[in-house]
């Protein structure tokens, strides 16, 4: 391997982010102790924020190689923990945020990055997963910390046609809780998101309180809330006692107003999920849940679209435009 492609992002003059399939060398790429070959990579929210808005935060410092996501071969290793020939997963960390990522032919990365890839996972499912069926499978693994229960109320999903909802949905219909799906496309995706597990589908409206106020009737055990945003009050004065959110994103703002009682009068918790710095070991075990009794049966339906690395760019938009459902999986190596 001498030469090869990866998408390369820039800030142009104007402060606007230009990207372009450009090719580089070995040299190029950052240190590491493990060459992989990419086969696979996914398009998540913050590859798409990363690409079309410089102020948004994710890049500290352009250019870069974009892809927070990927799967492949270890062709170079210097490290015995991952030899030549092990397929393996990269996710999170510094990957295609301060650290050359996996949209690119060929990745070097630390080897404290490095996961082997589980049995029961191809390197294709391991990215239809990515980044947001690993947040969606922390989710899930929180709520069960905090006592999930199979004959409670349901569990409600916001965003559920997100990546994160989407795999949430089937993680948790899988391991047998009754599952609500939050959509703004209520009506046009209900058949999809049933298909998938959901048992009931409402629109964001049906949600939220007519009157703010700090405690109401009690509709569900707990929230997979990849979304955020100040409607989150409602959504803390429905749970159940010693109910939880797990709150993994914040599409829908960052900012939400509440007060103490949700807290003190029904024990509600708030769980932050934080993909990026997950303990190695607890990456490894989560991987072999994904791989196993959490893997969603239908991960094929998972996929919005496939493309190459040329065709990126029109998929970040799509992403910001909210006009995707599931996972936009990236081929590597035709």
């Amino acid at each position: 391997m001498n030469n090869f492609k990866a998408l390369w992002a820039d800030v142009n003059e104007a402060g606007e982010v230009v990207t372009e399939v450009k090719v580089l060398s070995k040299n190029d790429l950052p240190p590491g102790e493990v060459l992989i070959k990419v086969h696979y990579s996914s398009v998540n929210y913050k590859d798409a924020l990363a690409a079309t808005n410089s102020k948004s935060g994710v890049i500290r410092s352009y250019p870069i190689v974009l892809g927070i996501d990927l799967s492949g071969e270890v062709v170079e290793s210097t490290t015995e923990d991952h030899p030549i020939g092990e397929s393996v997963i990269v996710t999170s960390y510094g990957l295609g945020i301060n650290h050359f990522g996996g949209f690119s032919e060929y990745v070097r990365v630390p080897k404290e990055w490095v996961v082997k890839l589980p049995q029961g996972l191809s390197l294709k499912e391991a990215m239809i997963i990515g980044t947001a069926g690993f947040t969606a499978g922390q989710s899930v693994q929180a709520l069960e910390k905090n006592g999930l229960e199979t004959n409670m109320l349901p569990v409600l999903v916001r965003g559920a046609t997100g990546g994160v909802g989407s795999m949430a949905i089937q993680m948790l219909s899988k391991l047998g809780y009754s599952v609500e799906a939050e959509s703004r496309k209520k009506i046009a995706q209900q058949d999809y998101l049933i298909a998938i597990g959901a048992n009931r589908v409402i629109h964001p409206d049906e949600a939220h309180l007519e009157k703010r106020k700090p405690l109401a009737k009690q509709r569900w055990q707990a929230v997979i809330d990849p979304v955020g945003g100040e409607y989150l009050s409602d959504y803390l004065a429905q749970l159940a006692l010693n109910g939880a959110v797990a709150l993994s994103g914040n599409a829908g703002g960052v900012k939400f107003e509440s007060t103490v009682l949700p807290f003190i009068l029904r024990g509600i918790g708030i769980y932050g999920i934080n993909s990026v710095d997950f303990e190695l070991t607890k990456r490894m075990a989560l991987w072999d849940r994904l791989a196993t009794d959490m893997k969603p049966e239908q991960l094929e339906r998972m996929i919005d679209h496939q493309v190459t690395l040329e065709e990126l760019p029109e998929s970040f938009s799509k992403i910001i435009a909210g006009k995707m459902k599931g996972r936009i999986l990236v081929k590597i190596i035709a």
